[in-house]
């Protein structure tokens, strides 16, 4: 009988980002990405959501390596946090193995938060076949919107298990580095993929994702209609593709690139260092050095493309920002399209964009952006090419997941065969098949200022106060003579407009009295419980009163 693999997901299954799972052969474990996700709207305060680490640092002296199939945060985002964690427990660095361009990429977080020394940077090669610890490995190159992603082979005891990365199918990428399909194929043929994990992110979308070198001629037409304006275009800092077709585009009109932002700048030169990026010395230029240069012979590429509030592009929509401000012969091109949760941000950007008297133009209304994710017609063909025993969809809300599960099985995967599983899940692959096995925790890791200083308790206090409001009883009592000395006094922030509240106000306050007096006249009464008896006075008063439920603070003083 063969050793069982073992694989638990902590993130990326149910939602965009925070991805994150652990392959487990013979005791051993490698992880497969270490993302991030970026705050809902009703995340209040919060900066960045992780996943939950406590199960593998439970294991850590179990860990071979983790694989970073590319350089997104949602898939790498979470490492310096993860490497903090995993210092504390374990006597090695920890091999992180990867592209060129993606341990650049990460390596850069790592380096900020000071943890270099708890990371191996290994890195492997287009279609090379690596082995760390139990793990066989064989990496895969894809297409996607980050240069030199990969798709990884885990060649194991059960059988080969491939997980695709994020990808998409494009036939003519900027750099011609094309998904393997040749590669899964001849697996497939030979060995046979005994599960496929595929990246579910436009599995519910028909048809084919459009190439990449599409956007250009859209950025040529566009640099050629606005000749003579100064052009500021933004893009994810890690797109490289779509820089190096910003840069072609705007070269061709005698323009020269300024970068703007601290993520692009450093990865421009990073990129440009690896030689993924085409960009002479001559076409670059400092943003410190803009003015030197006719606004009509200049093309910004900004960070900011989602409306991150202190990204440089946001600044520049509030007249904030320090080396540029917009003015109406500027056009600005958002060569990208809003992630699910980003619309609202992304929509206040471009308005103060308006504004401030620039013309905008964005993928409403020009085809400027092109999805790295493979569609219907794609995910189809990549699963025609596999043709997986078992199927698990993983990248993706789970409306993605559930969607691609049905083209598996369209595609001849037994249904019997296909899980559609959830952050939290464990499965194992053994000789009798794929089967979920159990649960490990997997709850969403809120960061506000540092790890753990947020839980759902102090999400849901927050949502209170910022939708309701707060109302506070203060009532002094002597217990020994059980009476009231002072008080109720009634505070209010977020319930009542101040000049609205003195009726409301006073009828909580005599329900606090009445109430509190009631439980000091019963000699039965220990008046531990004081507090919950302001608490249930004031709250039922203002309910009654407004049809609201604020928060209800009760302060009970002893004099």
């Amino acid at each position: 009988m063969a050793s069982a693999v073992q694989i638990t997901f902590l993130g990326g299954l149910g939602e965009i980002g925070r991805n994150c799972a652990a392959v487990e052969i013979d005791g051993r474990i490698l992880m497969i990405d270490c993302g991030l996700m970026f705050p809902d709207d009703d995340m209040m305060g919060v900066d960045l959501v992780l996943p939950d680490f406590s199960w593998l640092r439970e294991r850590a002296a179990d860990i071979d390596g983790c694989v970073i199939t590319h350089g997104h945060e949602d898939h790498m985002g979470a490492l310096a946090y993860w490497l903090a964690d995993y210092a504390k427990v374990a006597d090695r660095p920890l091999p992180l193995i990867g592209s060129a361009l993606t341990l650049g990429l990460a390596r850069g977080r790592v380096e900020e938060a000071g943890l270099v020394r708890h990371a191996e940077f290994v890195v492997v090669k287009d279609g090379e076949r690596r082995t760390f610890g139990k793990f066989d490995l064989e990496f895969l190159p894809v297409t996607h919107s980050v240069p030199h992603g990969f798709a990884t082979v885990i060649h194991s005891p059960q059988g080969n298990i491939l997980h695709s990365g994020d990808f998409k199918l494009d036939l003519t990428p900027v750099d011609n580095r094309l998904t393997d399909l040749a590669r899964v194929g001849g697996i497939s043929s030979s060995e046979g993929i005994r599960l496929l994990l595929s990246d579910s992110t436009n599995a519910d979308q028909h048809g084919h994702a459009a190439s990449e070198r599409t956007i250009g001629v859209v950025l040529y037409d566009l640099m050629h209609e606005h000749e003579g304006r100064r052009i500021i275009t933004a893009c994810f800092a890690s797109h490289i593709h779509r820089v190096q077709q910003i840069a072609d585009a705007a070269r061709a009109f005698g323009r020269v690139i300024a970068p703007l932002g601290r993520s692009m700048r450093r990865n421009i030169e990073l990129a440009r260092e690896l030689g993924v990026l085409d960009l002479p010395d001559h076409a670059l230029i400092d943003i410190d050095n803009i003015e030197e240069h006719p606004p009509g012979k200049v093309c910004v590429v900004s960070t900011g493309s989602q409306g991150e509030p202190m990204s440089a592009l946001a600044l520049l929509a509030g007249n904030d920002n320090r080396w540029l401000k917009i003015t109406p012969d500027d056009t600005v091109i958002l060569s990208s399209h809003p992630i699910p949760g980003n619309e609202g941000a992304v929509t206040r950007v471009i308005d103060n964009l308006f504004r401030l008297g620039a013309e905008v133009v964005h993928s409403g209304i020009a085809d400027v952006h092109a999805s790295g994710h493979a569609k219907q017609e794609d995910l189809k063909l990549f699963l025609s090419v596999a043709r997986p025993e078992h199927f698990v969809p993983v990248h993706g809300e789970y409306r993605h997941m559930v969607a691609h599960a049905r083209l598996a099985t369209k595609m001849g995967v037994r249904e019997s065969n296909v899980i559609v599983a959830e952050d939290g899940d464990q499965m194992v692959l053994d000789d009798d098949g794929l089967r979920l096995t159990g649960r490990v925790p997997a709850e969403y890791v809120f960061v506000h200022g540092t790890v753990g200083d947020v839980g759902v308790s102090t999400l849901g206090e927050r949502r209170v106060l910022g939708t309701e409001g707060m109302v506070s009883a203060v009532v002094c009592v002597d217990r020994e003579r059980r009476e009231i000395v002072a008080g109720p006094e009634i505070i209010s922030r977020g319930w009542l407009a101040r000049d609205d509240g003195s009726q409301r106000t006073d009828a909580v306050r005599n329900a606090v009295r009445t109430a509190v007096e009631r439980a000091l006249a019963d000699p039965k009464d220990d008046l531990r419980g004081l507090d919950k008896v302001v608490r249930r006075a004031a709250g039922s008063t203002v309910s009654e009163q407004t049809r609201r439920r604020p928060m209800i603070v009760p302060v009970v003083i002893d004099a």
